[in-house]
């Protein structure tokens, strides 16, 4: 697979401004309002996503994840994990979501090394003395949603916004009143609201996530997620930031490579759940890069 961009009627997600900086999580409180560094996060979460390590102290830190998720992403991802023993590390997400199908590899495989997830939009200091910071006024959208389900815990801030809507081919995203499709595409789209089902379940999450994700069609806009139906979906496990990020952590950067991971949960269904996917829906907002269709 490769990846594409989708060319949009609207640009609306250019015109989500960012507020301005509250209440800063992570291992300092300092409040630092950077709107233009800002903005260029808000372009960086519709490219393909990128993982990084972000070290405050030599035993505190997380891993940043920013961007959609690509059929290159799950391969991206044990790339950056070889020489780092990852276990029950927290991932931060900011990400206008992707292809369904690498969304859930990638999710089984955080869910395998017991990360913590939650939202946030990671700043690197720029001077010697500061240390990085996690802005919580961030996105998480569409697939993101199901990655952050992913973690063992889960944590949400007051000001982070977490939407959802349905799947969809990708490559019709933009016009989808307009566009036709096969009873492949179909085909295709069923196939995937069912592993995604599956997958949502398996995580701990609720059958209202589904619910109320599936009821946005694409060329609505996107539900964000009130607090109560963070709680009530399974999608926020705690109130508490030290839950997943702790002022002074306990996760290093370690020099071995974890042993790869086997989700027990793919054990009981048939081999034909594992085959590779020639084509996924996927869930994107309008105007955000999508990871094409193998032929």
């Amino acid at each position: 697979m490769g990846v594409r961009l989708l060319r949009s009627r609207k640009l609306r997600w250019m015109l989500l401004g960012v507020a301005a900086l509250g209440a800063v999580l992570g291992c300092t409180v300092t409040i630092n309002s950077n709107t233009a560094r800002a903005g260029g996060a808000l372009e960086e979460r519709k490219l393909p996503m990128r993982f990084s390590w972000v070290a405050c102290e030599p035993n505190c830190g997380w891993i940043s994840a920013v961007g959609i998720v690509t059929s290159d992403s799950p391969k991206d991802f044990e790339d950056f994990a070889r020489d780092r023993d990852l276990t029950g590390a927290t991932l931060v997400l900011d990400s206008s979501g992707g292809s369904v199908n690498d969304a859930i590899t990638l999710g089984r495989r955080f869910r395998a090394l017991k990360m913590r997830t939650t939202v946030g939009m990671t700043q690197r200091p720029s001077r010697a003395n500061e240390r990085p910071k996690v802005v919580p006024e961030a996105y998480c959208e569409s697939m993101c949603v199901f990655l952050l389900l992913a973690g063992t815990t889960r944590y949400v801030p007051d000001s982070a916004h977490v939407r959802v809507h349905q799947i969809w081919m990708g490559d019709r995203a933009d016009d989808a009143k307009a566009a036709s499709y096969s009873a492949q595409d179909l085909m295709i789209v069923e196939r995937d609201i069912g592993r995604l089902a599956k997958y949502t379940f398996d995580m701990g999450g609720a059958g209202d996530l589904l619910l109320l994700a599936l009821n946005v069609p694409p060329w609505e806009d996107l539900h964000e997620l009130s607090r109560t139906e963070l709680r009530t979906t399974n999608v926020m496990t705690t109130e508490l930031l030290a839950d997943v990020l702790p002022l002074k952590g306990t996760t290093p950067v370690a020099e071995l490579a974890p042993k790869p991971a086997r989700d027990k949960q793919q054990d009981r269904f048939p081999a034909a759940l594992d085959k590779p996917l020639s084509r996924t829906a996927e869930a994107l907002p309008q105007a955000t890069v999508a990871a094409t269709p193998q032929q």
